[in-house]
């Protein structure tokens, strides 16, 4: 196995903690994350001062020599498929595609296969230049396999830590578009009544709670108000649809990014996913509101209703700012303009 040497000195005052100077000084050339920082010291690659140091917790000072022995990117276990990808952009660091419905992002246990990371693996080939000390592509954010949209994946380890860090840092520009039963309104005195929901100006719905994962349901995630971790989403009614109106396009963005926290968090608002079968995306309408081959539509519309519509972040390498948009896949598209003559 090749390897390619590290060696830097460590700076003014550095942080107590080895990790956390190693993180601080390391040169940004290498590409090495915290995580991957972490792993190296746990694999006994660092050596200060000459001294293997195996202890994330050491105690470093100023002006010690650091080495850092990294392997050279091995190939990944997971194995490459001939499946057809909507690429939206691609350069030497990174790719953008549009992930239709159906397709989960990474391999697991009850998805072993047919992937997007499988997909990748295969039209990447050797482009990939590691992540991670493997030849894999880096996933630095994920859409739920029904959902369908955009997604930046990392191909260099200089990529995948650049963009880990504007997600952690919730700059990433995440714009989403739901069909939701019913239509929040500022004026809704139920909705004025939901814990963690307040409107903006603009009539724009602010939900604020922490997210974790249900104690009884491992497949959900449950609203909390301590515990848990943050989330905070956004929306906006773009369109009302039926007679009095019964269900909403949204225009939905992100200000972190947790699992299901769209789809959780409408929910928690009284204004659930159509076609979400996890939070109740199964509603009966008022038998005047729509025809009743639209209601049928609805009632059978077979994924929760989520796309993925805009991404923008600065680009890790280059430094520019990227924006991208992707059309509404064809069965939400369909659906809406069936609904077209009821708008309200």
């Amino acid at each position: 196995m090749s390897h390619r040497r590290i060696t830097f000195i460590l700076g003014e005052t550095p942080p107590p903690r080895l990790d956390k100077a190693l993180a601080r000084d390391v040169p940004e050339d290498a590409s090495l994350s915290r995580t991957r920082l972490a792993k190296l010291i746990e694999q006994g690659a660092v050596y200060v001062n000459g001294e293997i140091m195996r202890d994330p917790r050491a105690v470093v000072g100023e002006g010690a020599k650091v080495d850092i022995d990294v392997e050279e990117a091995q190939d990944s276990h997971i194995l490459p498929e001939d499946i057809a990808l909507d690429v939206v952009y691609e350069d030497d660091d990174l790719i953008v595609v549009n992930k239709p419905a159906g397709m989960v992002v990474h391999p697991a246990p009850g998805s072993p296969s047919g992937t997007l990371v499988n997909a990748l693996l295969a039209h990447c080939g050797d482009d990939l230049s590691g992540v991670g000390g493997m030849k894999r592509p880096g996933i630095v954010h994920r859409i739920d396999k029904e959902t369908s949209g955009l997604l930046v994946v990392a191909k260099s380890d200089a990529a995948h830590h650049g963009l880990a860090k504007q997600f952690e840092a919730h700059t990433v520009e995440r714009y989403y578009r739901a069909l939701v039963y019913g239509v929040p309104d500022a004026n809704d005195p139920r909705l004025r009544g939901v814990k963690g929901a307040n409107f903006e100006s603009g009539n724009i719905l602010k939900l604020t709670t922490q997210l974790a994962r249900h104690k009884t349901d491992r497949q959900r995630q449950a609203v909390l108000f301590q515990g848990g971790r943050h989330a905070v989403t956004r929306a906006r009614t773009v369109a009302r649809f039926g007679t009095p109106p019964v269900l909403a396009l949204m225009e939905c963005w992100l200000e972190t990014g947790r699992t299901h926290q769209i789809r959780v968090h409408m929910a928690h608002a009284g204004h659930g996913l159509v076609g979400d079968p996890t939070y109740g995306g199964k509603r009966k309408l008022a038998r005047t509101a729509l025809p009743e081959p639209l209601a049928q539509a609805v009632k059978d519309f077979p994924r929760q209703a989520l796309h993925a519509a805009v991404l923008g972040f600065v680009h890790p390498v280059s430094g520019d700012a990227i924006r991208f948009e992707a059309p509404l896949p064809p069965d939400m598209a369909r659906l809406l303009d069936a609904l077209e003559p009821t708008r309200a």
